[in-house]
């Protein structure tokens, strides 16, 4: 199956999901699931270690891990999950491009230094020599924020994807793949992307990626349904988020959190610093500004969309990504 045919199929199954999606939640609730991720250390695992969340919100949560975005979506087209916290704005893009009916209801984390594609330090490619790429095996998770780093990387360096034999790695499947030799270069975040550097270089980084426009942020998401019949429910839900980050970034609670958090991540305390270090978590003022939600998010996932489609990762995107954006919740959130 080639690059183009497997993400055409993720498409069309997360499609084919949508169709069957179920009425998420409704005044009998009884327990809320919420996706995130191993390896990837956020404060608001400390309240979710504390259980904020539940005393907040008043019900059992049943929290699941996932390894990309692209699961995320199908767990939540299924009805498997009602909240998925650091979404990728890729995989989201490719879910709403494909009819997933789901929307954005925060910024969950801005990280440019923590998602990033590392090449093989034996090929001795760096940003002056990427066209010796072409021929290589490259491992890519499909339809994440590393993928459309990825495409945006390669487009920059006029390097043609088609050159490449890109094959579909979660980051961590991806990092073993690039110690074993088995991939030229591989594409990942957090706990996999640190050990892909132990084996290799990145091309650019998070600074150069910026100014190019690469833009690199994860949302927290939720299905259509979840959000209009569940606002309140929600809106303490990203409250709890929001106190969290808040605490977090004040500095002054680092020895208290900073163990919590990475033990809740599977990470030792080290790395979790680290890979804390180069994320930054918008307030909900900044999130509801222009810069983010209020206007920039939608056109950034109008040049997502673009740059999927022009590669042939997805058959069409929306005329516009601003329907997929409910600033609702958040808007109740700063108001608490």
């Amino acid at each position: 199956m080639t690059f183009k045919t497997k993400l055409a199929a993720a498409v069309s199954a997360a499609a084919v999901l949508t169709g069957a999606q179920a009425a998420l939640a409704d005044a009998h609730l009884e327990e809320l699931t919420v996706g995130y991720f191993l390896e990837w250390p956020m404060p608001f695992q400390f309240a979710k270690a504390q259980g904020t969340y539940e005393e907040a919100l008043g019900l059992p949560i049943n929290w699941v891990t996932f390894d990309t975005g692209t699961a995320m979506s199908a767990a939540m087209a299924s009805g498997d999950v009602q909240i998925s916290v650091s979404q990728g704005v890729p995989p989201f893009v490719v879910a709403a491009s494909g009819g997933q009916d789901i929307k954005i209801v925060d910024v969950a984390v801005s990280y440019s230094d923590n998602d990033n594609c590392v090449v093989a330090s034996d090929l001795e490619i760096d940003k002056d020599s990427v066209a010796d790429l072409a021929g290589q095996k490259v491992a890519v998770p499909l339809g994440t924020a590393a993928h459309y780093g990825f495409l945006s990387q390669m487009n920059h360096f006029g390097v043609d994807v088609a050159s490449l034999e890109v094959v579909d790695l979660a980051p961590a499947e991806g990092a073993n793949a690039l110690e074993q030799g088995d991939v030229g270069m591989a594409c990942g975040w957090g706990g996999a992307l640190r050990r892909m550097t132990e084996s290799g270089n990145v091309l650019l980084t998070g600074a150069e990626k910026e100014e190019l426009g690469i833009l690199v942020f994860d949302v927290t998401s939720a299905p259509a349904d979840f959000v209009a019949e569940n606002p309140e429910l929600l809106a303490k839900f990203l409250k709890v988020t929001a106190d969290a980050n808040a605490m977090w970034k004040s500095g002054e609670n680092e020895a208290e959190m900073l163990p919590v958090i990475a033990q809740d991540a599977g990470m030792d305390e080290t790395a979790t610093a680290e890979t804390l270090a180069t994320f930054k978590f918008p307030s909900i003022d900044e999130q509801l500004s222009e810069a983010w939600l209020g206007g920039n998010a939608a056109n950034f996932m109008g040049g997502v969309a673009g740059v999927f489609q022009e590669a042939g990762s997805i058959p069409s995107a929306l005329d516009s990504y601003a329907d997929s954006i409910d600033l609702g919740p958040l808007q109740a959130a700063q108001g608490m």
